[in-house]
């Protein structure tokens, strides 16, 4: 009698967000809270991705634009939330546009970035999730910054 083998496919949840008009994602693991910007203080001669900080819950938070951070041409409005995820064991908000969704995606369905994008910029991605609606990038949270940001934060 022959068995046929199981294909094993293992699934992520991927909070996904928009960043101008370009869809991202990160695992839902990574997430600790997603909210809406509260007021920003501003931090003299920081870096122009950093948008300051903020009072979360009595912790003192820094807000990151990724956008600017990625090079990409986006306004913050009323929509605009932050992610807030723990990077080496700083808690750091994400500023993105807007969240629209999470959505589980099989790792069968997430292929490797393309050689195009193995540069700098690559080591940030995870892969790109294919879906019925379009293309989703996943990035990897803990490689979007250098030691020596994490420190300076």
């Amino acid at each position: 009698m022959h068995q046929k083998k199981q294909e094993v496919t293992n699934s992520i949840q991927i909070v996904c967000f928009k960043i101008g008009s370009e869809e991202y994602g990160i695992d839902i693991l990574q997430v600790q809270e997603i909210l809406k910007i509260p007021k920003v203080t501003k931090l003299p001669k920081s870096s122009r991705h950093i948008l300051g900080v903020i009072d979360l819950r009595g912790r003192v938070i820094p807000i990151i634009d990724l956008g600017k951070k990625f090079g990409i041409i986006a306004d913050l409005s009323n929509s605009s939330r932050a992610i807030v995820v723990d990077i080496e064991g700083k808690q750091v908000g994400l500023a993105i546009d807007s969240v629209s969704h999470v959505i589980k995606v099989d790792s069968g369905d997430i292929e490797p970035p393309p050689p195009v994008v193995k540069g700098i910029s690559g080591k940030y991605i995870v892969g790109i999730a294919k879906l019925k609606t379009g293309f989703v990038v996943i990035l990897d949270i803990n490689q979007i910054f250098s030691s020596e940001e994490i420190m300076s934060l």
